[in-house]
C-alpha cells in the first residue's frame, strides 16, 4: 500500500512551470537565480553545500533533494553534505536560544 503525502517528489521537475502564472517575474527570478548559484567569490560547491543547508533550515523537501544532488554533482561527500547540515541547525537552534533573552527580559520585568 503506497502512503499519500503532500510532498511529491515528481513536483519538483514541475519548478519551471512557476511562470505559468506570471512569466515576468519568473523570468526575473531564473536570472538571478542562475546568476547567484555561478562560480564567484564561492565555487559552484560551497554554493550548493550552502543551499543543501539553508534547505534544512527551511524544511523544503524539494531544495533537500534538489542540493543533495547538486553537492554530489559538484563534488561534496557525504561527510561535508551532513557537516553543512549541522551548520544550519546548530544556527537554527542558536537563534531559538537567543531570542530567549526576549522572554526572560519580559519574565523579570513581570516578576519584579
Amino acid at each position: 500500500m503506497s502512503e499519500k503525502t503532500y510532498f511529491n517528489p515528481e513536483d519538483l521537475k514541475k519548478f519551471g512551470n512557476i511562470s505559468e502564472f506570471q512569466p515576468e517575474m519568473a523570468k526575473k527570478f531564473f536570472a538571478w537565480y542562475g546568476e547567484v548559484f555561478k562560480e564567484g567569490a564561492l565555487t559552484e560547491r560551497e554554493k550548493a553545500l550552502i543551499a543543501l543547508a539553508v534547505a534544512h533550515s527551511e524544511q523544503c523537501p524539494y531544495c533537500i533533494d534538489a542540493y543533495s544532488t547538486a553537492c554530489l554533482e559538484k563534488g561534496a561527500d557525504e561527510e561535508q553534505m551532513m557537516e553543512a547540515v549541522h551548520v544550519a541547525a546548530a544556527i537554527k537552534s542558536g537563534a531559538a536560544l537567543v531570542n530567549s533573552t526576549q522572554m526572560m527580559n519580559h519574565v523579570k520585568k513581570l516578576t519584579m
